[in-house]
């Protein structure tokens, strides 16, 4: 089966200059992951059309990148910097068609730099930089996984501080297993036992049972290191 058939164009208006323009996405039916990692990071049977490839939607004509979570309003000031800082400097560039990685990941690092212009709530930008962090993971460059699970993880963190996570399809018991496993990929195990012991004290009052099975299970990891003295 070809590409033309996984993929179709989705119309966008750019919320930024009002340009209308298509981008791929992949239809649902077609997308058949066949495992995922701790931190939801799915493999796919067909990882050359991912979704993944497609999350981020990038305006030709200004360069304004967005996700569909990305909110519709543009706080005071931040659409002139936006225009400033990104669409000035910005040459037409059509990300619209099937895409390689290596655009799928320059696609999220302008959807990263559109968010944090606009200041969009600390839940969208996390989302931003952790799938970001699963291509680099499948593209084994181990050092800017790090690096953006490290900024998703600052934001997801924040988000929870914040709590801009609410009216989202993010939960509070999800958002804090997801920082803690984050936590513990990075090394910083003190702070990952932190929020996986907030997600299991909740084991009698959710209905989320798996997020705290995985919880125990990342706990118990953790717990056996320490035990083997692993650092």
């Amino acid at each position: 089966m070809s590409s033309m058939d996984i993929l179709f164009d989705k119309t966008v208006t750019c919320a930024a200059c009002t340009n209308t323009y298509t981008t791929k996405k992949v239809r649902s039916r077609f997308v058949r992951a066949l495992r995922s990692d701790s931190d939801f990071c799915s493999y796919y049977a067909d990882e050359e059309n991912s979704p993944l490839l497609y999350y981020v939607s990038v305006c030709p004509e200004c360069g304004f990148s967005t996700s569909d979570e990305f909110s519709s309003k543009f706080p005071p000031q931040t659409l002139h910097t936006i225009k400033t800082s990104i669409s000035a400097n910005w040459t037409y560039k059509d990300y619209g068609n099937k895409r390689t990685v290596k655009e799928a990941i320059e696609a999220y690092k302008l959807a990263s730099y559109s968010a944090t212009l606009k200041k969009e709530k600390a839940i969208v930008l996390a989302g931003v930089y952790m799938r970001l962090a699963w291509i680099l993971r499948k593209e084994k460059d181990h050092e800017q996984e790090m690096r953006f699970m490290n900024l998703a993880v600052n934001a997801y963190t924040q988000s929870y501080i914040n709590e801009d996570f609410q009216s989202t399809d993010m939960s509070e018991i999800k958002l804090l297993y997801l920082i803690g496993d984050l936590y513990r990929r990075l090394g910083e195990e003190k702070q990952a036992a932190v929020y996986l012991s907030k997600v299991i004290q909740q084991q009698t009052s959710t209905l989320e049972k798996r997020m705290v099975e995985m919880a125990k299970e990342a706990w118990q990891e953790i717990r056996e290191r320490q035990k083997q003295g692993i650092k």
